[in-house]
């Protein structure tokens, strides 16, 4: 498999994924003129020009982190990243893979762009507040979105939250979600995976 990435990216989600469940892949960096470091023609593997895109050893392409990070969960059930298909928990889960897509990630989007208002940026942290007081409360008294048990969902908000760093949006009035980032950050694969992009941006640029 090759997984086509972008540092600090959302690429990270199934970055984790791939360590924790200790797969062999191929960690291609796809630069912002969408050239990538193994000479690869990014547009003809993802048309959409977005990162994460997953190439199967079949010559499929899998895009979207949300479902690349459920399809590599199924590779290997028995490590319990995803509960399984056909369950209330894999609904469950499956719904908070898309809160987080459309509430969080998607209100980032705006604080990127050059030129973002000042207008602008007061209503997206409007927005992330109202979001993350829904979301937060599950992180009490638990570990983990769904328990105290990491799965998909933990990777995917811990990469969105991160990027709170680079637009100043201060997480101190959620303490379970400070207290999450620190857990996540610590796991093992997160720091490989982080070192990896590191180097891999290092080596390429």
């Amino acid at each position: 498999m090759k997984l086509y990435l972008m540092p600090g990216a959302c690429s990270l989600s199934p970055h984790i994924v791939l360590r924790e469940l200790g797969l062999d892949f191929e960690a291609v960096l796809v630069r912002r003129d969408k050239s990538t470091s193994n000479g690869d023609d990014f547009l003809k593997v993802s048309p959409s020009a977005y990162v994460p895109a997953l190439a199967l050893d079949d010559g499929q392409v899998l895009t979207e982190g949300p479902a690349i990070v459920q399809y590599l969960a199924d590779l290997q059930p028995e490590q319990g990243l995803a509960p399984p298909n056909g369950t209330m928990g894999r609904y469950q889960l499956q719904s908070t893979l898309n809160f987080i897509s459309t509430e969080l990630h998607k209100a980032f989007s705006p604080l990127f762009r050059t030129g973002c208002t000042d207008e602008t940026r007061a209503a997206q942290f409007e927005h992330l507040t109202k979001r993350l007081n829904a979301l937060v409360p599950r992180l009490e008294g638990q570990q983990y979105l769904t328990g105290d048990a990491f799965t998909v969902a933990d990777a995917y908000l811990f990469t969105v939250m991160g990027w709170c760093r680079f637009v100043n949006f201060d997480l101190a009035p959620w303490p379970a979600l400070q207290a999450f980032m620190e857990r996540v950050a610590a796991r093992p694969a997160v720091r490989t995976a982080l070192d990896a992009e590191k180097a891999l941006r290092a080596a390429h640029t």
